[in-house]
């Protein structure tokens, strides 16, 4: 009781629950700089160009908003516009190097931004030209296919760094002289002016599906989630998770994980959902008892888990929608079991290492109450129930949806002086949502490149058997081999187009041993997010050891540790399709479900040692068997896990008594 009382003195003396709402820190923007170089952004000194910028901006939002309600111009038209204006907003934004000015904008990107504009101005004017000369290029073709692809590049290598327009030239170089290359990468081989009008003249390449997606859905749920920034929907997730799990054991590292979830789901950023709420949780979690790279940790691998939890899933899953050829309401179905599972894993090892360590709470008398919250901002959750509506039960496309949710959520924030967004607010909001999708775009337009000439010369296909091959006709080997060409790519690229390069590679691979299409794409998804967490490059992690002060190293092994469920959820999910809700019963579903739940608990206690009291690494063994029993979908498996289970719980709950029982006095 007086260790209790003396914690929330210790709780209330200093403030550490801080508002969520507003402008980022000096010291956030620092560390997302210095991680993130997408953030690394001009702060025009003119303030002429900058009010300029400022309706430019707004501009390109409202182009989209409106031809989304009317329709669009033809594909190749309205592709190469959206380009440009990244282009040329890119151009703007982001300097040229560490040494340019981050105060004006050049001579040299003045003349990158005329050049961007040149493409969709050839397009629109000579279109039919465009279109039939497709394969027989003629001179001008060639310029402008050419011109197109290096500013793409330039771009892309601006806002993302090296790695992407590196491996862009790479497949541009073995397009070019792959006829010289021995065995079954070998390929006829293809001119610049055959490789760079199959890049511009037609739907699959800088102009293919990822720009598609970016045009159309990326674009207006990047614009929503602006929108639903500037109504104070960040500092009502953070409150509700406070109210809902601060006073429980171990509460802040659940409000980490209830919260980055929410937040995570709407940004689809880890990076910067690590350094907004992350500069909330950390503090509350050092402060409660967990060490430095715990709580960067559980901020890290909470955060990462957003762009896989429905309804919105970051940016990806419309591009997976769209190579699936399947309705976006049909991903969110299949991801639900899943990233609730990868959620359950983190919220069980925070529990335990709670229990282990006797971490308490935070004092509930400090905490906002739920209701309370609720009448504040509760208002807020309506449009994404409408969202949900319109996604699932209107009929309407999801482009319509989107549109009509941000209408929604303009009128919703309306009903509380606290939320009402002015005019300002809503110009600020679409000029922001502009500008956060140039650096998903620019890396969609330039992940183009690799796609198209994958498509060219066959590569993906040939990945595809040489993995399958790599595998020895074993779906196990083929699922490490995946996983690793997965996780290498993803280290070094954002999730987006490492999602895309994976999918075009190593999906075909799964798919031709039989794997359900969706999972086949939902593992690539999976583990091309996860390198945001697994060392070296474990660029979520590092953010989150920036504000703890702990160890980068260590934050990102601790990640992989909590995130230890997410790991093995895919393969879960490749021998149980119905964790997916793929051909299967309602009641089949349940018990598969309930299966991997009781799965995912043992594999938490055998991860952390611990369930009721600490575990010898005996029972930390029979509880991974268990677990894996447990993950399989066959029935008498889970009958083999759940025997398991029950003597594990009697097991511990037998030392926890005798643990805690008085000693007996002679």
């Amino acid at each position: 009781m007086e260790d209790n009382k003396k914690f929330e003195e210790n709780v209330v003396e200093e403030k550490i629950i801080i508002p969520a709402d507003g402008e980022l820190t000096a010291e956030q923007v620092e560390l997302m700089e210095k991680l993130d170089k997408e953030t690394v952004v001009r702060t025009l000194a003119n303030s002429t160009l900058a009010r300029f910028f400022y309706f430019a901006c707004i501009a390109v939002a409202l182009y989209h908003f409106v031809t989304a309600f009317v329709g669009t111009p033809v594909v190749l038209k309205h592709r190469s516009l959206h380009v440009a204006m990244m282009l040329s907003l890119g151009f703007v934004m982001y300097p040229f190097g560490k040494r340019s000015s981050r105060a004006k904008v050049s001579v040299v990107d003045w003349l990158l931004i005329i050049l961007s504009w040149v493409i969709p101005f050839y397009v629109w004017f000579d279109y039919l030209g465009v279109i039939e000369r497709a394969g027989r290029p003629n001179t001008n073709d060639l310029i402008v296919a050419t011109i197109l692809i290096l500013l793409v590049l330039e771009s892309a290598r601006r806002i993302t760094g090296w790695a992407l327009p590196m491996l862009s030239t790479i497949f541009l170089v073995y397009g070019l002289y792959g006829r010289n290359l021995p065995g079954l990468f070998g390929h006829r081989g293809y001119t610049w002016l055959q490789l760079s009008n199959h890049l511009f003249a037609n739907t699959e390449g800088i102009y293919g599906t990822s720009i598609s997606v970016s045009a159309s859905y990326i674009f207006l749920f990047v614009l929503f989630g602006a929108v639903m920034g500037k109504s104070g929907m960040g500092g009502f997730f953070n409150d509700l998770a406070v109210a809902l799990a601060g006073h429980t054991k171990g509460g802040p590292a659940k409000v980490a994980v209830i919260a980055s979830g929410f937040l995570g789901s709407i940004n689809g950023s880890a990076i910067a959902n690590v350094v907004t709420t992350g500069a909330f949780t950390i503090p509350l979690m050092k402060k409660t008892g967990y060490s430095k790279e715990f709580a960067g940790a559980v901020e890290a691998s909470a955060s990462v888990g957003g762009q896989l939890l429905p309804p919105i899933m970051g940016a990806a899953a419309f591009i997976m929608a769209e190579n699936l050829g399947v309705r976006y309401s049909v991903i969110i179905v299949h991801a639900a079991i899943p990233a609730l599972l990868y959620y359950l894993g983190i919220l069980i090892q925070v529990q335990m290492r709670a229990s282990k360590n006797g971490l308490l709470g935070l004092p509930k008398s400090q905490l906002p109450k739920v209701g309370a919250v609720m009448r504040a901002r509760g208002h807020l959750l309506l449009p994404i129930v409408f969202l949900l509506y319109m996604l699932f039960f209107s009929g309407t496309t999801v482009i319509y949806s989107a549109v009509w949710t941000i209408v929604v959520t303009v009128a919703v924030a309306c009903l509380k002086k606290d939320t009402r967004m002015t005019v300002k607010d809503i110009m600020d909001a679409f000029a922001d949502g502009s500008k956060q999708t140039v650096s998903v775009a620019i890396a969609c337009a330039c992940v183009g490149i690799i796609v198209g000439v994958s498509s060219k010369t066959g590569f993906g296909l040939t990945m595809a058997n040489t993995i399958i091959a790599l595998g020895r006709q074993s779906l196990m080997f083929t699922l490490i081999f995946t996983m690793i060409t997965c996780m290498i790519l993803g280290m070094g690229l954002p999730s987006i187009p490492a999602y895309i390069i994976t999918a075009t590679i190593a999906a075909p691979a799964l798919a031709k041993l039989g794997i359900p299409a969706i999972a086949a794409h939902m593992f690539a998804f999976y583990f091309a997010m996860f390198a945001n967490l697994t060392p070296p490059v474990a660029l979520a992690a590092f953010a989150a050891a920036g504000l703890s002060g702990g160890d980068p190293m260590k934050t990102g092994f601790a990640s992989v540790k909590l995130a230890i469920a997410g790991f093995i959820v895919p393969y879960m999910f490749i021998y149980s399709p119905q964790l997916l809700l793929i051909d299967t019963s309602l009641l089949e579903g349940i018990r598969v479900s309930i299966g991997a739940c009781l799965g995912v608990l043992m594999i938490g206690a055998a991860v952390e040692g611990y369930l009721f009291t600490k575990m010898n690494i005996l029972l930390r063994i029979v509880a991974s068997v268990g677990a894996l029993c447990l993950i399989s979908s066959e029935f008498y498996s889970d009958i083999v896990g759940i025997v398991i289970l029950i003597a594990l719980l009697m097991i511990q709950k037998h030392l926890a008594k005798k643990e805690s029982a008085p000693p007996v006095v002679a």
